[in-house]
């Protein structure tokens, strides 16, 4: 098995890409589940990524958010190769992830959850740290409002919100962090329709915003409405890499069922 080591983080070219892979190969044990995978994200393009169970996609994102090291290819994000990443040096460039579960703190409300972290201190005594409250609450509250998304009471716990005010408060939370890239994990899984077609519109303004777009589904409709491109992966490579505007739902469906090279 063939083992890529690069002691020092090279500048490349870049022009707008946020993120780019050149021939990503990870196994797991004697199992392969990525092979010369190489993808290019854009800032302020939405990229979708699609593929059935078992495609390599969660391998894939984890390489670039730094939960896992490849056995061989290279990864650049914003222009310079990373090949040391972790998950908190992932987040310090500024690429964050929206996962399925969303993983909210139930019992806090909205602008809690989107300040989590890193909420606006007041005052410093030694080791201790006081936050500044009201000014966390209109930073969360003026984020909401940029993403155009203003339809739920931010002082709710967000347990009790709906599935798609859930899914609002943590794509704001996402961005405090992911200033170059967001990757969505499934987003619209088990949410309505309305909920859904909400939540699709919250990621085209993410991706005017200029930030690189991620998203990881396998529900075609949902990648049809917001992709500009489309990365569809089985078995580990890569089978289709088009513009969305190229590619029917019915070449996409065909794609992930059969190893036919696109």
């Amino acid at each position: 098995m063939a083992t890529s080591v690069h002691q020092v983080d090279q500048p490349v070219p870049a022009a707008n890409t946020v993120i780019r892979c050149e021939h990503i190969t990870r196994y797991f044990g004697g199992v392969q589940a990525l092979e010369d995978v190489s993808l290019t994200l854009r800032s302020g393009e939405v990229l979708c990524l699609v593929g059935d169970n078992g495609a390599g996609k969660s391998t894939l994102t984890n390489i670039i958010t730094g939960q896992l090291r490849p056995d061989d290819g290279r990864l650049w994000i914003d222009g310079v190769e990373r090949s040391r990443l972790t998950p908190r040096k992932a987040l310090e460039l500024g690429v964050s992830v929206v996962p399925q579960t969303l993983e909210l703190c139930d019992n806090l409300d909205a602008t809690q959850n989107v300040m989590l972290a890193h909420e606006p201190i007041r005052l410093r005594l030694g080791p201790f740290r006081f936050i500044d409250t009201l000014r966390a609450r209109q930073e969360a509250l003026g984020r909401l409002r940029e993403l155009g998304y203003q339809g739920l009471n931010p002082r709710l716990p967000v347990r009790s919100l709906s599935g798609g005010q859930r899914q609002a408060v943590a794509i704001v939370r996402a961005m405090v962090m992911g200033t170059k890239a967001i990757i969505f994990d499934e987003p619209t899984a088990a949410l309505g329709v309305r909920q859904t077609e909400d939540t699709l519109q919250l990621i085209k303004h993410v991706a005017a915003r200029q930030i690189g777009v991620l998203m990881v589904s396998h529900t075609l409709p949902d990648v049809m409405a917001v992709a500009d491109r489309i990365v569809a992966l089985r078995h580990g490579s890569v089978i289709m890499d088009k513009p969305a505007f190229d590619v029917t739902e019915e070449e996409l469906a065909e794609a992930m069922a059969f190893r036919t090279k696109r």
